[in-house]
C-alpha cells in the first residue's frame, strides 16, 4: 500500500483559490446549457489549472473540487452529476469515461487515529476504462485500461486491465472483451 498523504491544514491561499472556484463554478459553469457550452467549461476548468485533452466533454453539473488536481486524456467524459473529489490528482487516460452520479474520491479520514486526519491518494483511470453510473473510486485506486466498473460498485483496491468488477466491495466477474479489437487477457 503507498504511504499516505496527511493534510493538516489548508493553506489560506488554497482556502482563497477555492472559494473563487466555487463561485466561479456557481455562477458560469453549473448553469450553462447541457451540450451548447462544453467548450466554456473545458475554458473555465483550464483557467484554474486542469490539463484537459481534446475532444473532452464534462457535464455542467458535474462537480470538480479542486480542477488545479484533474487531467483529462483525449476525448475523456465526466457525465451528468459526477463528483470529482480532487483533494489529490485525478488522471483520465484518452477515451475514459466516468458515468452519471459515479463518486472518484481521493480522500478520506484515518481510522486508526481518534483525531481522524484527512488523507489524500491519487486516483489513475486508465485508457478506455469505464466507471458506470453511481459507482465509487476511493482513494489511491487504479482503474486499469480498459476496465469497467459496474454501476454501484465500490472499488477500493486498483482494478486490473480488461476486466469487469461489480459488487461491493467490488468484486471481478469477468473479462471485457471488446468487437473487432484485441484485448488483453486477465489473470
Amino acid at each position: 500500500m503507498a504511504e499516505r498523504l496527511y493534510i493538516d491544514e489548508m493553506p489560506q491561499s488554497l482556502k482563497l483559490k477555492r472559494l473563487v472556484w466555487q463561485i466561479v463554478y456557481a455562477l458560469f459553469f453549473r448553469p450553462t446549457p447541457r451540450f451548447a457550452m462544453n467548450g466554456w467549461r473545458l475554458r473555465l476548468l483550464r483557467l484554474f489549472g486542469a490539463e484537459i485533452g481534446k475532444g473532452c466533454r464534462v457535464a455542467p453539473d458535474c462537480f470538480v473540487w479542486a480542477p488545479w488536481n484533474l487531467k483529462m486524456g483525449v476525448y475523456a467524459c465526466l457525465a451528468d452529476g459526477v463528483d470529482c473529489y480532487t483533494q489529490g490528482q485525478i488522471t483520465m487516460g484518452d477515451y475514459s469515461t466516468v458515468s452519471q452520479r459515479a463518486f472518484v474520491c481521493t480522500a478520506s479520514h484515518s481510522i486508526h487515529t481518534l483525531e481522524r486526519p484527512l488523507f489524500s491518494r491519487p486516483i489513475a483511470i486508465a485508457p478506455h476504462a469505464w466507471i458506470c453510473a453511481e459507482a465509487f473510486i476511493g482513494p489511491g485506486v487504479t482503474v486499469g485500461e480498459g476496465a469497467v466498473v459496474r454501476a454501484r460498485a465500490v472499488a477500493m483496491r486498483d482494478v486490473a486491465p480488461w476486466v469487469i468488477v461489480a459488487g461491493t466491495p467490488g468484486k471481478v466477474i469477468g473479462t471485457r472483451q471488446v468487437e473487432g479489437t484485441e484485448t488483453a487477457n486477465a489473470s
